[in-house]
């Protein structure tokens, strides 16, 4: 029985001492042998969007999201809510996920620059989609020409105004570069039209709700309205809500992005015209640029997604 324990004994210890040998520590060069071998090369991106409230960022995001997927990428969408410190914690959240790009839809261009200089010291490439931001490297913006947008609209105002009339500008999210672009175009038009007067001019903040309830407001103060531009289509589609209230059928609305809901209100009529964005392809082409991005390839700082006029 004696000698029986002591071959057992013996055994443990070969097998104690078989084990120690073979077990490797975390991170020792076996083990990372190991998991270079079993590495995922999928490219990841971070898709961060203004908001998901408003039918074209949808959109938009469905573009990215199905292109993705059709090439195999890992991307990760965060939303932002329309709060400009939201989305910076976010995009320092996908920072951290060590994503391999970065694309952005600003909510606020100016607030949006910490987030993408972060990225930039960790050294992972920066697309802006849609909404440019004011600082930090960027390799490549996304976009609609706006400013030629907001022309579109002024000039289509002007044409059914016979170059006379008062009109109302709804602008967007102040600091967005798409509320100052087509802004600036719609000036540039306007400014130069000694028959039109911009007797109203009112932040809505891209929101179909705030679109109704700033239009009611101004409604209070002046009801002699010929015509009115809204920075999108969900501004319009409100402030058409607020001129049918008060009785005001026979007002031009001109809206922008050529939503759903906005290109059946023109098809009804209530709507007079909205500049049409490809928001779908905005997305798609995002995706494109952030493969070519990844592979060391270059792209166009500017990459024009081209508009029409719905009417």
């Amino acid at each position: 029985m004696k000698k029986l324990l002591k071959r057992f004994g013996w055994l443990l210890v070969v097998v104690m001492i078989f084990a120690g040998c073979s077990t490797q520590a975390p991170g020792s060069d076996e083990n990372s042998e190991g998991s270079d071998e079993g590495k995922d090369d999928t490219l990841a991106v971070g898709l961060s969007v203004s908001t998901q409230n408003n039918p074209f960022f949808v959109t938009l995001k469905e573009g990215a999201e199905a292109a993705a997927e059709e090439q195999g990428i890992d991307l990760t969408v965060v939303d932002a809510q329309d709060d400009s410190a939201k989305q910076v914690s976010d995009v320092e959240d996908l920072i951290q996920q060590d994503v391999d790009v970065l694309l952005i839809n600003p909510t606020d261009s100016a607030a949006i620059v910490s987030a993408v200089e972060s990225a930039n010291s960790a050294d992972i490439p920066v697309i802006t989609v849609d909404r440019s931001a004011e600082g930090g490297e960027v390799v490549a913006h996304i976009a609609s020409d706006n400013v030629k947008g907001g022309e579109m609209a002024a000039n289509f105002i002007v044409e059914q105004l016979n170059g006379e009339g008062k009109v109302v500008e709804l602008e967007g999210i102040p600091g967005s570069s798409a509320a100052r672009e087509r802004g600036e175009g719609f000036h540039n038009v306007v400014d130069e039209e000694q028959g039109i007067e911009v007797v109203a001019k009112q932040t809505a903040n891209f929101n179909r709700s705030e679109g109704l309830t700033v239009m009611e407001n101004i409604i209070q103060g002046t009801d002699q309205i010929d015509a009115v531009f809204a920075h999108n289509d969900e501004m319009a589609l409100g402030a058409l809500e607020a001129l049918s209230s008060a009785g005001l059928e026979d007002v031009t609305v001109v809206g922008f992005d050529a939503t759903d809901d906005a290109v059946q209100a023109v098809e009804e009529g209530s709507l007079a015209a909205t500049i049409a964005q490809q928001p779908t392809l905005i997305g798609e082409k995002a995706i494109e640029t952030a493969v070519q991005v990844s592979k060391g390839e270059s792209v166009d700082e500017f990459i024009p997604v081209e508009l029409s006029l719905v009417e």
